[in-house]
């Protein structure tokens, strides 16, 4: 393997710099950097990051995407900025130079009861040959409904992180690389003893450290999931049409959540305070991701026009005492 040129060498080091300051700094966004600066280096760039540079480098990448093409642009954003402070040649290429670099977030599905309770008989009605498939899929979608975990966090859960004498799952190293504590409500706790009990009554040797197996006793996986709901959408003809988009295995978490917060209006309660309650229970990092349901959801939009419009109503007019 050649030796690492100079801006090559250069990203290593704010890769570096970066970690040592206890920012996540994933492989793959590593491995981008380290492309810019093999393209830099490969093309004899002997001077300091500049606009032309990084946009060059920006545009390489296969196909006219220019949402691709700024993303990659931010990535050489924040590795200018540091370059700047050893080199004030060095040029820091402007936000939304290319473009805007992520996706206008599309509002998700929100499913009714109805609809929860229609996908749950359709995967009840799974045809099998020892009837642990249909129950593993119920059990699946039921424990998303009723707690808005990821479809990762609910397939990832071992046996023994589901504690059905206390009603509390234990969700291990979830997206960001954090554990929390799930309460459950005592209706999903008697469904999730059902499951339990018909589960081992197949296999007496117990599951493969799973809680939620296939029928051959392996940990159900992603792409199983998948493959299953597809099928099961098809067979209850949903589709985009008269909805936000067409309904998907993850809206069910974000159901919950919209779901949660529309029955703290409905109380009166004080939403800024439970809403954090929610990110924590949702695993959210940031409490701004969960406060994204306010303004993206349609059905919450409502909600606080209309407590706005009552706190406004509710103000002294203009020269009253």
């Amino acid at each position: 393997m050649s030796p690492a040129g100079k801006h090559e060498t250069h990203v290593g080091e704010y890769i570096a710099y970066r970690r040592s300051l206890g920012f996540k700094f994933t492989d793959t966004d590593g491995d981008t950097l380290a492309r810019f600066g093999r393209y830099a280096d490969r093309i004899g760039h002997a001077g300091p990051v500049t606009i032309d540079l990084a946009v060059g480098w920006a545009k390489s990448t296969g196909g006219d995407v220019p949402i691709r093409w700024a993303r990659r642009l931010d990535f050489v954003r924040g590795f200018a900025r540091y370059r700047s402070l050893f080199d004030p040649g060095t040029e820091i290429p402007p936000p939304g130079l290319l473009g805007p670099s992520c996706y206008k977030r599309k509002p998700p599905h929100i499913y009714s009861d109805g609809e929860v309770a229609e996908l749950m008989k359709a995967a009840s009605g799974i045809r099998t040959s020892n009837g642990l498939r249909p129950r593993t899929y119920a059990t699946l979608f039921g424990l998303l409904a009723c707690t808005g975990l990821r479809v990762s966090e609910a397939m990832a859960l071992n046996d023994s992180d589901v504690n059905l004498e206390t009603g509390v799952l234990t969700v291990r190293w979830s997206k960001f690389g954090r554990s929390r504590l799930v309460p459950l409500h005592r209706s999903a706790v008697s469904a999730l003893l059902e499951y339990r009990k018909f589960r081992d009554s197949l296999m007496p040797g117990g599951a493969a450290g799973a809680f939620l197996v296939t029928e051959g006793g392996a940990r159900l996986l992603y792409h199983h999931a998948r493959g299953t709901f597809k099928r099961l959408r098809v067979k209850l003809g949903w589709t985009e049409s008269g909805r936000a988009r067409r309904p998907r295995i993850h809206d069910l978490r974000h159901t919950f959540a919209v779901r949660s917060i529309q029955s703290w209006y409905r109380e009166g309660a004080n939403v800024d305070q439970r809403i954090a309650a929610l990110a924590t229970y949702l695993g959210h990092v940031n409490v701004t991701k969960t406060y994204w349901y306010l303004t993206g959801v349609p059905e919450l939009m409502a909600l606080v026009g209309d407590r706005f419009e009552r706190f406004a109503l509710s103000q002294p007019r203009g020269g009253e005492c």
